[in-house]
């Protein structure tokens, strides 16, 4: 299966589990023309390929109350920090996503948190006190205008 190319069935199947991953294979049969059994097979091949990784739902941060969203730029103190740094960083609720990158900084990450004192003591208290973090460059985001799936 390690040669398996995704056709336009593939596609049409993940495009209608992207937009309702909770909707009925029959549902989507219907919808392309197909048998439910093969769309069914098809989800499993593309589950066993790791094209298909899980399901998620969707949840409104700013409805719970998390209305500050921060990305942090992060400089080590050496190269060989990056899994201390990361293994801490697992711990901390309010880092929801972590990039290895290339550039000024060793990691940027994705912050949430209620408010900006509650980032503050984030910072400080927490992000901060990393002995191998040498620095941070925060990025308090205002909106975020534009959020979506990969197009398939």
């Amino acid at each position: 299966m390690e040669n398996y190319r995704i056709d336009n069935l593939d596609r049409a199947i993940l495009r209608a589990l992207q937009a309702d991953a909770k909707q009925p294979y029959l549902e989507i049969a219907r919808q392309l023309e197909v048998s439910g059994g093969t769309v069914h097979q098809r989800v499993n091949r593309l589950r066993e390929l790791g094209i298909i990784t899980g399901s998620k739902i969707s949840v409104d941060r700013r409805k719970l109350g998390l209305d500050v969203t921060v990305l942090i730029g992060l400089h080590l103190t050496s190269a060989k920090a990056m899994n201390k740094v990361l293994a801490q960083l697992k711990k901390f609720p309010e880092v929801l996503e972590a990039y290895y990158t290339t550039g000024n900084y060793s990691l940027i990450l994705k912050v949430c948190v209620a408010s900006i004192e509650e980032y503050h003591q984030f910072l400080i208290k927490k992000l901060q006190a990393i002995d191998e973090v040498q620095s941070t460059e925060s990025f308090i985001c205002m909106d975020q205008p534009l959020e979506r799936d990969i197009a398939i």
